[in-house]
């Protein structure tokens, strides 16, 4: 009996030993659903993952292309909350299509976005030297982090102007309540990322052009020191440190973006099918370039797969913009200031009086004999596109676009063009004005159920050799100026630009516009050019009535019209401060004109 008991009680023991060591077990489990930061700074594949993780707060233009109609370039035909920008009068509290609560959420314009993305990259230069990854890889990564936290910061001060500076984590003790940093501390500190992001990245990444290479790096800090040498800042009438330079000499800072400009220029990029060759479309090798994944001009793009799932707001691209009578939905419809702006295919400016007065350079249409770039990036009534949705095929069998409405034989209505804001589908997705963005549209997918896997290019050599031609320009060497701009135009097919003096900056800047159109530069530019109360006119478009002719075909009436209210206040050169981060922060002084 004696031995039972003691057979019974180490059999006890040996219960609670293995259950004790079961319970230890579990207990030391890591769980599968998180990363120990001490794992992640120790594995190259999750150090890695974390930095492309940042990378998604660069954003992308597909569906932020709606920040040009904020400007003179598009009108957002669902509206959107686009009015506080385009009327000058955002607040504090109502920021518009800037604002964390608009409908179409702009994240890399937004400060709370912009600054977590910024933490981010902090705590990974703060914990990558003592990580065991191979050197190489840390020491690309690293570049990588810096160029992204220059991107982010670029972001913020082309809105705001000067912003705090924050180079390191914060604990709960510290003090949060920083100032502004001036905006030539701004600029200084970006460019100091930008340079060591160069000396640390491969000049180009063949393929991959999703990741920072030098020439990105390179590339972003010619963009910022154009735009910093710009005369907003020069003239900074505010006389805040944070709303431009307040000494210095401008000569020397449009010296600097000269030379930015050329660095980039001397690693090798070339434009896309530079040099047409006979019988090329170079409306088509300028819409083609938007429509290929990989080519020699594409500095830093964004890509995406067409099975991969997104967001509502980063739709496809077609689907958002393509004309409604192919069952898309007419987002961002150019406004007839941007079609005027497309010169005549000679060179010279279109006039609609001069269409009006019947001179023979324009035809038959306002529409024929423009630039190529035209007709890559604009849909107008007549303009072909790709085979309508199996609905809309017996009604049109050719796929052409119809913003007009058409007299009928025997009937005193008028037809509605299958693309008006009257036609048979989807009306209320209807252009205001007339016109359609065909940019960027790859005509090989059908939109309404497809995704296109074009990249977005957030940076591409023409704008390089724009910034370089208006650096020379304020320079005075006015021969540099003319090579670059009739680089690009040789490769649209338009003749040479031979101006001079302030003729010459005219036609510089229209070529800005027309080159980059959509591309999320023209809001910027018409600021730091100071020549936004000049543009902040009233949107137009154009109302197109086809007369029927006895022969059954059509002759059209153009009346211009006025569709959209727009105003200019001189608070609008920068974007208000949100009244959240001004709460919280009792060191931030606000921009002018805002209270």
């Amino acid at each position: 009996m004696k031995n039972l008991i003691v057979k019974q009680f180490l059999f006890l023991i040996c219960i609670a030993v293995i259950v004790t060591s079961c319970d230890d077990q579990i207990l030391n489990k890591k769980p599968l659903d998180q990363i120990s930061e001490g794992d992640l700074w120790n594995d190259p594949a999750l150090v890695e993952s974390y930095v492309n993780d940042i990378y998604q707060g660069v954003g992308h233009g597909f569906f932020a292309v709606n920040v040009s109609s904020g400007v003179d370039e598009t009108i957002i035909t669902h509206g959107w909350n686009d009015t506080p920008i385009k009327q000058s009068n955002m607040t504090p509290d109502e920021l518009g299509l800037f604002g964390d609560g608009a409908v179409a959420p702009f994240d890399h314009f937004h400060w709370d976005d912009l600054y977590s993305n910024i933490r981010s990259i902090n705590v990974f230069l703060e914990n990558i030297e003592e990580s065991p990854i191979n050197q190489d890889l840390k020491d690309r990564l690293t570049g990588e982090v810096h160029f992204l936290r220059a991107y982010f910061y670029h972001n913020l001060v082309k809105l705001h102007g000067g912003v705090p500076i924050i180079k390191k984590t914060f604990n709960l003790d510290d003090d949060f309540l920083v100032e502004r940093d001036s905006f030539e501390d701004c600029i200084n500190f970006m460019v100091e990322d930008l340079d060591v992001a160069a000396s640390m990245l491969p000049t180009v990444i063949e393929g991959d052009k999703a990741h920072a290479s030098r020439g990105a790096a390179l590339a972003l800090k010619s963009r910022i020191l154009t735009y910093a040498a710009s005369d907003l800042y020069a003239e900074n009438p505010s006389g805040n440190d944070y709303t431009g330079y307040t000494g210095g000499d401008q000569s020397q800072r449009w010296e600097r973006a000269k030379a930015a400009a050329e660095a980039v220029m001397d690693l090798g990029y070339s434009l896309y099918r530079e040099n047409p060759a006979p019988g090329d479309s170079t409306a088509q090798n300028y819409a083609d370039l938007f429509l290929q994944k990989d080519h020699e001009e594409i500095i830093f793009a964004r890509y995406f797969l067409q099975n991969q799932s997104y967001q509502w707001f980063e739709a496809d691209m077609g689907l958002f913009h393509g004309p409604n009578g192919w069952h898309n939905w007419g987002g961002d419809t150019p406004t007839g200031q941007m079609v005027d702006a497309y010169e005549m295919s000679d060179g010279t400016e279109f006039s609609w009086q001069a269409y009006q007065n019947g001179d023979p350079s324009y035809g038959e249409s306002p529409y024929e004999n423009r630039d190529p770039r035209f007709y890559a990036s604009i849909f107008y009534n007549g303009s072909q596109w790709r085979e309508r949705p199996s609905d809309m095929t017996d009604l049109d069998p050719e796929g052409i676009v119809e913003t007009a409405s058409f007299e009928v034989e025997g009937q005193n209505e008028l037809r509605p063009g299958l693309d008006t804001r009257d036609g048979p589908i989807e009306d209320w997705n209807g252009t205001y004005t007339g016109y359609y963005m065909r940019k960027f549209l790859d005509p090989n997918v059908n939109h309404q159920f497809f995704r296109q896997e074009v990249p977005w290019i957030f940076i591409r050599y023409a704008e390089i050799l724009l910034n370089y031609a208006e650096a020379s320009i304020e320079l005075g060497d006015e021969g540099d100026a003319r090579t670059a701009l009739n680089t690009i135009r040789q490769r649209a097919g338009m003749p040479e630009i031979t101006e001079t003096g302030q003729d010459l900056l005219e036609r510089y800047r229209n070529e800005r516009r027309i080159e980059l159109a959509f591309e999320d530069h023209r809001y910027f530019d018409v600021r730091r050019w100071m020549i936004a109360p000049d543009v902040y006119e009233n949107g137009e478009g154009v109302n197109i009535i086809g007369r029927l002719n006895n022969d059954g075909s059509y002759t059209y009436e153009y009346n211009v019209v006025e569709i959209d209210q727009r105003q200019w206040n001189d608070n609008a050169y920068f974007v208000p401060i949100p009244r959240y981060e001004m709460d919280r922060n009792e060191n931030l002084e606000q921009n002018p004109g805002y209270n």
